[in-house]
C-alpha cells in the first residue's frame, strides 16, 4: 500500500508564513474526449484535526468512484476555497493538451475568491502565474492539498463526461469517461467521432467528424 498524503510541504510553508497554499491538480489529460478540468484547492491549515478529518484522500486513481464521490463531499465541507477550471476539447486542439492543462489551472486559481500565496503543483508549473510555486512529480501521493485537488478535478470531470454521455449516446463516455478503452475505439469505429472529441490526438486525426 502506498503512503498516504501528508501536510509536510503545506505545515513548512505555513510556518515560513505563507498561509494559504493552494494545490492544484488536473484530471483527463489523457483522454480521447471530453474537458481537462482542473481543480485548485486550499485547506485550513491552522485546523488541528484536519488530517483526521481528511483521512482517506488520495490520489484520485487510487480510490473506487465511490469513495471519491464521499471524499469530494467531504473536502467540499473542509476547504477553505475550491476552484474548478475547465478546458474544452476545442481548445486543446487549438493549443495542444499542456497549454490547455495550464489555461484551466490558471481558470481554477481565478475562481477562488482570494488570492493564494503559495501553489503546489502535481509536475505543472504555471510560468506566467506570479505566485511562488513547487511542482513535482507524483504530488498527489505527497501532499494533502494536491490530492484533494485530485480528487475534485476527477469527481467534476466524470461527472462533466457522464452528462456528454446523455448528449451523445453510444461512445461509452459514462462508462469510460473518454479514455482510449477497447469499448471506446469499437464506438468509433462504428460511429466516427463526436464533436468533443480531441481531433488533434493521434488515434483521432484520420477520422471524420459526423453529424
Amino acid at each position: 500500500m502506498m503512503n498516504a498524503p501528508t501536510l509536510d510541504v503545506e505545515l513548512a510553508l505555513r510556518a515560513q508564513g505563507y498561509h494559504f497554499v493552494a494545490g492544484l491538480d488536473e484530471a483527463g489529460r489523457g483522454a480521447w474526449a471530453g474537458p481537462v478540468v482542473a481543480a485548485a484547492v486550499v485547506l485550513p491549515l491552522d485546523r488541528a484535526d484536519l488530517g483526521r478529518v481528511l483521512d482517506g484522500v488520495r490520489d484520485s486513481k487510487q480510490l473506487s468512484p465511490i469513495t471519491r464521490d464521499a471524499l469530494f463531499d467531504v473536502i467540499q465541507g473542509t476547504a477553505v476555497e475550491i476552484g474548478v477550471g475547465v478546458s474544452a476539447p476545442s481548445v486543446i486542439d487549438r493549443d495542444g493538451i499542456l497549454p490547455a492543462t495550464r489555461r484551466a489551472m490558471r481558470q481554477a486559481l481565478s475562481r477562488l475568491s482570494f488570492r493564494p500565496n503559495y501553489l503546489i503543483l502535481d509536475y505543472l508549473r504555471l510560468p506566467t502565474v506570479p505566485l511562488p510555486q513547487m511542482a513535482f512529480p507524483k504530488a498527489d501521493t505527497r501532499s494533502l492539498s494536491v490530492a484533494a485537488a485530485s480528487i475534485v478535478a476527477k469527481v467534476t470531470r466524470d461527472r462533466l463526461m457522464i452528462l456528454l454521455d446523455a448528449r451523445y449516446p453510444g461512445y461509452g463516455f459514462a462508462r469510460h469517461k473518454g479514455y482510449g478503452t477497447v469499448v471506446h475505439q469499437i464506438a468509433l469505429a462504428d460511429l466516427g467521432p463526436s464533436p468533443v472529441h480531441r481531433m488533434s490526438f493521434a488515434p483521432l486525426r484520420e477520422l471524420e467528424i459526423r453529424d
